[in-house]
Protein backbone atom coordinates (compact mmCIF):
# COMPACT_ATOMS: atom_id res chain seq x y z
CA UNK A 1 0.00 0.00 0.00
CA UNK A 2 1.25 3.31 -1.20
CA UNK A 3 1.90 5.43 1.76
CA UNK A 4 -0.12 8.59 2.06
CA UNK A 5 2.04 11.02 3.75
CA UNK A 6 5.76 11.36 4.53
CA UNK A 7 6.00 13.25 7.50
CA UNK A 8 3.30 14.87 10.21
CA UNK A 9 3.55 17.92 11.90
CA UNK A 10 0.89 19.84 14.32
CA UNK A 11 -0.05 23.08 14.13
CA UNK A 12 -1.98 25.58 16.17
CA UNK A 13 -4.65 28.59 15.73
CA UNK A 14 -4.68 31.02 18.35
CA UNK A 15 -6.41 34.30 19.16
CA UNK A 16 -9.27 35.73 20.84
CA UNK A 17 -12.96 34.05 20.10
CA UNK A 18 -14.49 35.26 16.86
CA UNK A 19 -12.11 36.41 15.29
CA UNK A 20 -12.77 33.50 12.77
CA UNK A 21 -10.15 30.53 13.61
CA UNK A 22 -12.77 27.83 12.74
CA UNK A 23 -13.43 29.77 9.61
CA UNK A 24 -9.81 29.84 8.12
CA UNK A 25 -9.44 25.91 9.15
CA UNK A 26 -12.93 25.21 7.53
CA UNK A 27 -11.72 27.15 4.23
CA UNK A 28 -7.87 25.45 3.95
CA UNK A 29 -9.31 22.05 4.78
CA UNK A 30 -12.75 21.76 3.06
CA UNK A 31 -12.69 24.69 1.53
CA UNK A 32 -16.47 25.77 2.94
CA UNK A 33 -17.10 29.11 4.68
CA UNK A 34 -20.39 29.04 7.32
CA UNK A 35 -21.04 32.41 7.96
CA UNK A 36 -23.03 31.41 11.19
CA UNK A 37 -20.78 31.76 14.21
CA UNK A 38 -20.67 29.12 16.82
CA UNK A 39 -18.00 29.29 19.05
CA UNK A 40 -15.66 26.32 19.46
CA UNK A 41 -15.74 24.42 22.87
CA UNK A 42 -12.56 23.77 24.29
CA UNK A 43 -10.36 22.00 21.13
CA UNK A 44 -11.24 21.16 17.44
CA UNK A 45 -9.16 19.72 14.91
CA UNK A 46 -8.94 18.97 11.44
CA UNK A 47 -6.43 17.44 9.12
CA UNK A 48 -5.29 18.00 5.32
CA UNK A 49 -2.77 16.76 3.37
CA UNK A 50 -0.60 19.09 1.14
CA UNK A 51 2.74 18.37 -0.76
CA UNK A 52 6.07 20.98 -0.35
CA UNK A 53 9.06 21.10 -2.03
CA UNK A 54 8.40 17.14 -2.79
CA UNK A 55 7.82 16.31 1.12
CA UNK A 56 3.88 15.06 1.48
CA UNK A 57 2.63 16.97 4.61
CA UNK A 58 -0.07 15.35 7.03
CA UNK A 59 -1.31 18.76 8.89
CA UNK A 60 -3.10 18.45 11.77
CA UNK A 61 -4.48 21.74 12.53
CA UNK A 62 -5.85 22.55 16.10
CA UNK A 63 -8.41 24.90 15.98
CA UNK A 64 -8.74 26.34 19.85
CA UNK A 65 -11.38 28.17 21.84
CA UNK A 66 -10.62 31.88 22.56
CA UNK A 67 -12.49 32.19 25.83
CA UNK A 68 -10.54 32.62 29.15
CA UNK A 69 -12.27 29.97 30.74
CA UNK A 70 -11.08 26.92 28.25
CA UNK A 71 -7.31 28.61 28.21
CA UNK A 72 -6.52 26.13 30.49
CA UNK A 73 -7.34 23.26 28.44
CA UNK A 74 -6.12 24.77 25.38
CA UNK A 75 -2.62 25.62 26.76
CA UNK A 76 -1.88 22.07 27.22
CA UNK A 77 -1.78 21.73 23.30
CA UNK A 78 1.08 24.30 22.99
CA UNK A 79 3.78 22.21 23.60
CA UNK A 80 2.91 19.82 20.88
CA UNK A 81 2.89 22.07 18.18
CA UNK A 82 5.30 22.81 15.33
CA UNK A 83 3.63 26.00 14.27
CA UNK A 84 1.29 28.36 15.01
CA UNK A 85 -1.02 30.94 13.59
CA UNK A 86 -1.57 33.99 16.00
CA UNK A 87 -4.88 35.37 14.48
CA UNK A 88 -6.45 38.62 15.34
CA UNK A 89 -9.81 40.35 13.42
CA UNK A 90 -8.72 43.63 11.39
CA UNK A 91 -12.46 44.77 12.82
CA UNK A 92 -11.65 44.67 16.12
CA UNK A 93 -8.45 46.29 17.90
CA UNK A 94 -9.30 44.60 21.25
CA UNK A 95 -8.48 41.10 19.18
CA UNK A 96 -4.85 42.93 17.93
CA UNK A 97 -4.36 44.16 21.13
CA UNK A 98 -4.65 40.88 22.58
CA UNK A 99 -1.56 39.44 20.46
CA UNK A 100 0.95 40.69 23.01
CA UNK A 101 -0.78 38.20 25.24
CA UNK A 102 -1.05 35.68 23.35
CA UNK A 103 2.40 35.78 21.83
CA UNK A 104 3.62 35.45 25.69
CA UNK A 105 2.00 32.50 26.45
CA UNK A 106 3.31 30.71 23.09
CA UNK A 107 7.09 32.15 24.87
CA UNK A 108 5.66 30.34 28.01
CA UNK A 109 4.05 27.28 27.35
CA UNK A 110 5.25 26.11 23.28
CA UNK A 111 8.63 24.49 22.40
CA UNK A 112 11.64 26.62 21.62
CA UNK A 113 11.75 26.50 17.98
CA UNK A 114 7.94 26.30 17.00
CA UNK A 115 7.09 28.63 14.24
CA UNK A 116 4.77 31.51 13.75
CA UNK A 117 2.71 33.62 11.65
CA UNK A 118 0.70 36.48 12.65
CA UNK A 119 -2.77 36.65 10.93
CA UNK A 120 -4.97 39.52 10.38
CA UNK A 121 -8.03 38.01 9.70
CA UNK A 122 -11.57 39.12 7.89
CA UNK A 123 -9.86 41.15 5.41
CA UNK A 124 -13.14 40.91 3.33
CA UNK A 125 -14.50 43.51 6.09
CA UNK A 126 -12.58 46.49 4.77
CA UNK A 127 -15.59 48.84 6.09
CA UNK A 128 -15.05 47.72 9.38
CA UNK A 129 -11.55 47.80 9.66
CA UNK A 130 -10.07 49.28 12.92
CA UNK A 131 -6.57 47.75 12.55
CA UNK A 132 -4.16 49.09 9.90
CA UNK A 133 -2.35 46.92 7.55
CA UNK A 134 0.78 48.81 8.14
CA UNK A 135 -0.02 48.13 11.86
CA UNK A 136 -0.03 44.00 11.64
CA UNK A 137 3.36 44.25 9.49
CA UNK A 138 4.90 46.26 12.31
CA UNK A 139 3.30 43.82 14.92
CA UNK A 140 5.21 40.79 13.19
CA UNK A 141 8.57 42.74 12.45
CA UNK A 142 8.70 43.58 16.20
CA UNK A 143 8.07 39.37 16.69
CA UNK A 144 10.01 38.16 13.86
CA UNK A 145 6.67 36.38 12.29
CA UNK A 146 5.58 36.20 8.54
CA UNK A 147 2.44 38.41 8.37
CA UNK A 148 -0.68 37.80 6.38
CA UNK A 149 -3.81 39.54 5.78
CA UNK A 150 -6.38 36.68 5.10
CA UNK A 151 -10.52 36.53 4.74
CA UNK A 152 -12.21 32.83 4.93
CA UNK A 153 -14.68 34.31 2.95
CA UNK A 154 -13.23 35.29 0.29
CA UNK A 155 -10.56 32.96 0.53
CA UNK A 156 -7.75 35.62 0.87
CA UNK A 157 -4.57 34.36 1.62
CA UNK A 158 -5.81 30.79 3.29
CA UNK A 159 -3.48 28.11 1.10
CA UNK A 160 -0.67 31.12 1.40
CA UNK A 161 -0.79 31.20 4.46
CA UNK A 162 -0.81 27.66 5.28
CA UNK A 163 1.55 26.77 3.25
CA UNK A 164 4.07 28.98 4.33
CA UNK A 165 3.95 28.22 8.35
CA UNK A 166 4.06 24.35 6.73
CA UNK A 167 7.61 25.54 4.75
CA UNK A 168 8.68 27.47 7.76
CA UNK A 169 7.87 24.03 9.99
CA UNK A 170 9.51 21.68 7.43
CA UNK A 171 12.70 23.99 7.42
CA UNK A 172 13.32 23.91 11.00
CA UNK A 173 13.12 20.61 11.33
CA UNK A 174 15.54 20.15 7.84
CA UNK A 175 17.97 17.64 9.71
CA UNK A 176 15.18 14.83 10.44
CA UNK A 177 13.81 15.25 7.56
CA UNK A 178 17.18 15.32 4.85
CA UNK A 179 16.73 11.47 4.22
CA UNK A 180 13.00 12.49 2.51
CA UNK A 181 14.47 15.02 -0.54
CA UNK A 182 16.30 11.59 -1.58
CA UNK A 183 14.15 8.52 -3.22
CA UNK A 184 14.51 5.70 -0.10
CA UNK A 185 16.15 2.44 -0.90
CA UNK A 186 12.83 0.95 0.60
CA UNK A 187 9.80 2.27 1.23
CA UNK A 188 9.19 4.29 4.80
CA UNK A 189 7.16 6.42 6.07
CA UNK A 190 9.02 8.53 8.02
CA UNK A 191 7.10 11.00 10.74
CA UNK A 192 8.11 13.66 13.62
CA UNK A 193 6.94 11.88 17.39
CA UNK A 194 5.47 8.76 15.80
CA UNK A 195 4.16 7.64 19.37
CA UNK A 196 2.08 10.41 19.11
CA UNK A 197 0.51 9.84 15.75
CA UNK A 198 -2.68 7.89 16.90
CA UNK A 199 -5.49 9.62 17.27
CA UNK A 200 -5.42 12.88 19.35
CA UNK A 201 -6.89 13.04 22.96
CA UNK A 202 -10.55 13.39 22.97
CA UNK A 203 -12.33 17.16 23.28
CA UNK A 204 -15.56 18.01 24.13
CA UNK A 205 -16.82 18.22 20.50
CA UNK A 206 -13.68 16.61 18.77
CA UNK A 207 -15.47 14.46 16.40
CA UNK A 208 -18.73 15.86 16.61
CA UNK A 209 -18.58 19.02 15.80
CA UNK A 210 -20.20 20.70 12.78
CA UNK A 211 -17.77 23.26 10.41
CA UNK A 212 -19.11 26.72 11.98
CA UNK A 213 -17.02 29.96 11.87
Amino acid sequence: MAKQYDVLFRLLLLGDSGVGKTCLLCRFTDNQFHPTHISTIGVDFKMKTIEVDGIKVRIQIWDTAGQERYQTITKQYYRRAQGIFLVYDISSERSYQHIVKWASDVDEYAPDGVQKILIGNKADEEHKRQVAKEQGLQLAREYGMDFYETSACSNLNIKESFTRLTELVLQAHRKELEGLRAPPRTPTLARLEESEQQQPPPSSEENSKTCWC
